[in-house]
């Protein structure tokens, strides 16, 4: 896999999937195998991923292997309110605070945001460059003043964003990952609010195609978005959330530093009334 130019985190995840089938059943037994995933209580979507890993390994082996036919099933993901996912963002370590906010301002994949870099980062543009993973375009999104700040009290000892590959190779996205599912269980616990505890990485880059679509109506900025080379991909978001009229946070401005503070944190301008300006953002 690693010659076919597979990331080293889907060699992992292969690795990881046929291990786990060899502690079930007979590895070596296409058939044994196939009854085994017949039966199983993984998802199909599950399922066919450990089909494409089967097929795989039994190719390496030289052993004779007809896949079954499991169709992956895509559900709508899970769209919290921006309230919900700022109050995770406030209760996780200062590093997993950054990572979440990047994810939501930008709608970058884990991957993508894993593997940024300081050069990425363009402070005098407040913009950061996303390397694109997944056959995906490689764009560049705008960030907000409060991420800037964020990412400059970051500490700059690395060439990398969030880790150093060099230094500690055996550190992974997946390692992160379980630190923050740990820092999400206690922000749920105290909030009192199970929502969050749907929140996820790719939660975000959900959100924030949602949001934009609401926006603009305008799928193929969404598209651009996302970095997705199919529409197909993008549809899904045109009805993930049905906004009603008052669901909307309002916000006043009196000085134009407040008012540009509520334009990038994705505030919109409504009217001016008494002097004073006035700006919605959905909830």
């Amino acid at each position: 896999m690693r010659k076919a130019g597979y990331k080293e985190s889907t060699v992992r995840s292969c690795v990881k999937a046929l291990k786990a089938i060899a502690k079930r059943t007979d590895l070596l037994n296409p058939e044994s195998v196939k009854a085994y995933l017949a039966t199983s209580s993984l998802s199909m979507s599950r399922r066919q991923t450990v089909t494409e890993h089967l097929d795989r390994f039994y190719k390496w082996k030289r052993i004779p292997f007809t896949r079954p036919m499991y169709h992956r099933i895509r559900p709508l993901p899970f769209i919290p309110l921006e309230s919900e996912i700022d109050a995770l963002i406030s209760g996780v370590g200062a590093k997993t605070a950054v990572f979440l906010q990047l994810m939501k301002e930008v709608a970058c994949r884990p991957g993508e945001a894993w593997m940024l870099t300081w050069l990425d980062v363009d402070g005098e543009r407040s913009c950061v460059r996303v390397i694109p993973e997944k056959g995906s375009e490689a764009r560049e999104r705008r960030i907000s003043s409060r991420l800037l700040a964020m990412l400059n009290a970051m500490p700059h000892k690395w060439n990398h964003v969030f880790h150093d590959p060099e230094a500690d190779p055996i550190c992974s996205l997946d390692d992160f990952r379980r630190t923050f599912i740990n820092q999400r269980k206690r922000v749920v616990e105290r909030l009192q609010n199970q929502r969050i505890r749907q929140i996820t990485f790719k939660t975000l880059r959900h959100w924030k195609a949602t949001m934009e679509y609401h926006r603009t109506k305008d799928i193929l900025h969404v598209m651009r978005l996302l970095g997705h080379k199919n529409i197909q991909n993008t549809l899904v978001y045109t009805h993930l959330v049905e906004f009603h009229d008052d669901e909307f946070v309002c916000k006043v401005a009196r000085t134009v530093d407040e008012a540009k503070a509520l334009v990038e944190s994705g505030f919109d301008y409504v009217s001016e009334i008494d002097g004073v300006q006035l700006f919605r953002k959905r909830k």
